[in-house]
């Protein structure tokens, strides 16, 4: 049997959708891949709520979801502030053993503003996303620095 070989890329974006998978937030599941220049994984992340509180994503036996947060219901980058979720960007850092090996970074969903200002203090040169993020000043941000922000194809 043969196949054809996956590129880096859509094997990192299919790594980053697959992470995705273990997010526990009900307003939006993102995965985050960290690579460095040799295009090894670093960390990876996903977006759900701080260790030992109960997940969003959690139904109860009459199917409601007792744990949801504040900003559960609220429209894609709105309410920020209610959602509890620690995004998919910031965990992935947070595994990452030296964020200054970060080349690349292939993530589910456009990193917002927060995420962007955190990453530029890495040494990533590059965000490549599947799906847009409402918040355009974070890749404006991204773009002063002379770095690079793709959208997956």
């Amino acid at each position: 049997m043969t196949h054809e070989r996956l590129t880096i890329s859509e094997w990192a974006m299919g790594l980053a959708v697959q992470t995705s998978k273990r997010s526990t937030c009900l307003r939006r599941s993102v995965g985050c891949v960290l690579l460095d220049k040799h295009r090894h994984v670093l960390a990876t992340g996903y977006n759900g709520v701080a260790r030992g509180l109960p997940h969003c994503n959690h139904k109860d036996p009459y199917g409601h979801f007792p744990h949801k947060c504040p900003g559960s219901s609220a429209a894609s980058g709105e309410n920020l502030d209610g959602c509890e979720a620690i995004h998919a960007e910031q965990n992935a850092l947070l595994q990452c053993r030296d964020v200054h090996q970060i080349n690349v970074v292939y993530v589910t969903t456009s990193p917002c503003v927060t995420c962007v200002k955190l990453l530029l203090n890495t040494s990533c040169n590059e965000i490549i996303y599947k799906d847009e993020y409402p918040h355009v000043h974070a890749r404006e941000l991204w773009l002063r620095t002379g770095r690079v922000w793709t959208l997956f194809l």
